[in-house]
């Protein structure tokens, strides 16, 4: 295709150069249920992320929604309504709080590079909020800003309180992070998240490796009673890891999907054309690391729709690991189950104990085969595309519930 970039450039700066584009972070809004994650995402980017209709009759996020903004920055501060020079773009990832969604939250804590944990001042500290911070350590998320929010619900005292609370639950895990205190209902200290965000430091992306596009969404975005000859194919939402991909490029994704032959279940890997390439809601003729993503596939739209994708890796034809169905993780374990009221000390993994791993944004539960020291071996219901030291969120069923207790990497 004509419009399609050949870039030929030796070194990642000449990349750089030509892609010509803002650096862009995700950022993943976490936090309890009900302390105002998605409102607040509302205020800050101007979008609802609720879409589903099962979450805006419920009032509670049940997929990942997504919202991006582009941030400014004037004499008086950071904005993000165009005045002044442009900074950087921020891909807002809205991930559930609800404790039956925590494999949810793992695959959203999976693409993004921060996170804004959000704490309600008139409710304070809950167990999904621990849980929330262990699954951002799990996930190996270095930056972190804290929005204290609903201030305007309670007294000064009571906002010391609830402030003196979350800095002791940082404490060893993440000292020195900002605490905002904010009313996102008001528009109070939106300014200062704005400037939190433009604040994080930026992390070296690999432009010149193999394409890695972790697929957290996957779906059919043609309505009712498109016509044959407008409709469209598949899309694929997440982000790209490292490499660049290009409109027009054939594509193969795996583990791909599920086939029956002789009474067996096998997993077969999908290969596909690149129609069209989105960052965040801006068309683009090829994707760089950073930032989420979307790309619009020549597959029916049956064969993604539903998220039936989510969970996939894509990359150029026969760049891909083979799918596992083993796998072998160095672990380390917390000492306490979060999410569930009072203590309860997390006991060691035991052999043939059936544990939900989280990798990337894939979940696949695995029966351990093996325990050596702080490795042990499993075997998996789901395969994944393994790449080595990629993280791995480990939970045990506790109570018919999936709770976080530890995490590892792939050795």
């Amino acid at each position: 295709m004509d419009n399609i970039k050949t870039m030929k450039a030796e070194n990642v700066e000449d990349i750089k150069s030509n892609v010509n584009e803002l650096p862009t972070i995700n950022v993943g809004i976490v936090g309890h249920i009900d302390h105002g994650k998605t409102t607040l995402l509302y205020k800050l980017s101007g979008k609802w992320t609720d879409t589903h209709s099962e979450e805006l009759k419920r009032g509670i996020t049940i997929k990942l929604g997504y919202a991006d903004i582009t941030l400014y920055k004037d004499e008086v501060g950071y904005n993000k309504n165009g005045k002044g020079k442009a900074v950087r773009h921020v891909s807002f990832i809205d991930s559930p709080g609800h404790e039956m969604l925590m494999a949810t939250m793992l695959s959203g804590a999976a693409i993004i590079d921060a996170a804004v944990l959000v704490v309600a001042a008139n409710e304070g500290i809950k167990p999904q909020t621990r849980e929330h911070l262990m699954a951002l350590q799990a996930k190996k998320i270095k930056y972190l800003i804290i929005v204290q929010n609903k201030i305007d619900l309670v007294d000064k005292n009571k906002a010391r309180e609830n402030y003196e609370e979350i800095k002791e639950l940082l404490k060893g895990k993440y000292d020195n992070v900002p605490i905002i205190p904010v009313s996102a209902q008001q528009e109070v200290n939106l300014d200062v998240i704005y400037k939190a965000l433009a604040e994080i430091p930026l992390s070296n992306k690999n432009f010149k490796g193999e394409p890695v596009f972790l697929i957290a969404r996957s779906f059919d975005i043609n309505k009712p009673g498109t016509r044959p000859n407008d409709l469209h194919g598949s899309v694929l939402g997440g982000t790209l890891r490292q490499g660049i991909l290009r409109v027009g490029e054939e594509i193969e994704i795996k583990p791909g999907i599920v086939i029956k032959e002789a009474n067996q279940y096998h997993y077969k890997k999908i290969m596909t054309k690149i129609v069209r390439l989105f960052s965040g809601s801006k068309e683009v003729d090829e994707l760089t690391p950073g930032g989420s993503m979307s790309i619009e596939t020549e597959l029916d739209m049956g064969v993604g729709k539903n998220d039936s994708l989510a969970g996939c890796v894509a990359s150029k034809l026969d760049k891909l690991p083979e799918i596992s169905f083993e796998i072998d993780i160095k672990h380390i374990l917390f000492p306490e189950v979060f999410g569930i009221a009072g203590h309860k000390k997390v006991e060691p993994i035991k052999a043939s104990e059936t544990l939900l791993l989280s990798v990337n944004t894939s979940m696949s539960l695995g029966i351990v085969k093996r325990i050596r020291g702080n490795e042990i071996e499993l075997n998996l219901k789901v395969p994944i595309v393994p790449y080595k030291g990629d993280n791995v969120g480990i939970a045990r069923n506790i109570n018919n519930h999936w709770r976080l207790i530890g995490y590892g990497e792939i050795i």
